[in-house]
C-alpha cells in the first residue's frame, strides 16, 4: 500500500469469466461492495459494462452524494477499470491460477486531481479495508451460486 495506490488480491475458487461477469454488472456493485459506501444504482445503468460505458451510483460516506463513473479499461474476462470526476481509478483484474482465479482489486489515486486531500483523509487505509471486504463478498457470491 502506498499513499496513492492500494492493491489487494484473493484466490477465489471460480472461473475468471464468472467473476468478471459479476464485476461487469453494475447492478451487482452494491451487493459486492465491502466499503458500505455504495447505496444504489442511479439513472440509466447498462446491464453490462463495456469500454466507455457510464454508470451512476448513489453513495454515502457521512453524507449522501452521487457519482458517475466511466469505464476506462476493458479486457473481456481479464481486466476492467472505471473512474469518476476526481480521476482516481477502481480496477479489477482476473488471472487463472491453481485453485481458481486470482482476483486483484486496486484503488489507484495516482491520476486523481486532489491526491493530497485523499491521503490526508485516510483513504488508502480505509479503501484497503473496503477492498478486502469486497473480495470476501465476491467469493461469497460465487460460492452461493
Amino acid at each position: 500500500m502506498s499513499a496513492y495506490l492500494v492493491t489487494e488480491s484473493k484466490v477465489i475458487a471460480a472461473d475468471p469469466q464468472q467473476l468478471f461477469d459479476i464485476v461487469a454488472n453494475p447492478a451487482m456493485h452494491v451487493v459486492m461492495d465491502g466499503s458500505g459506501t455504495l447505496q444504489a444504482n442511479r439513472g440509466e445503468v447498462p446491464e453490462r459494462l463495456s469500454m466507455g460505458a457510464k454508470f451512476g451510483m448513489d453513495m454515502k460516506m457521512g453524507a449522501p452524494y452521487k457519482i458517475t463513473n466511466t469505464v476506462i479499461e476493458f479486457e473481456e474476462g481479464e481486466r476492467i477499470a472505471w473512474r469518476h470526476f476526481n480521476g482516481h481509478v477502481w480496477r479489477y483484474s482476473f488471472a487463472a491460477v491453481d485453485g481458481g482465479t486470482k482476483v486483484t482489486e486496486q484503488w489507484d489515486a495516482r491520476p486523481a486531481k486532489n491526491r493530497l486531500f485523499l491521503r490526508l483523509s485516510g483513504f488508502p487505509g480505509r479503501n484497503r479495508k473496503g477492498i478486502l471486504a469486497t473480495l470476501q463478498r465476491l467469493e461469497e457470491l460465487v460460492a452461493a451460486k
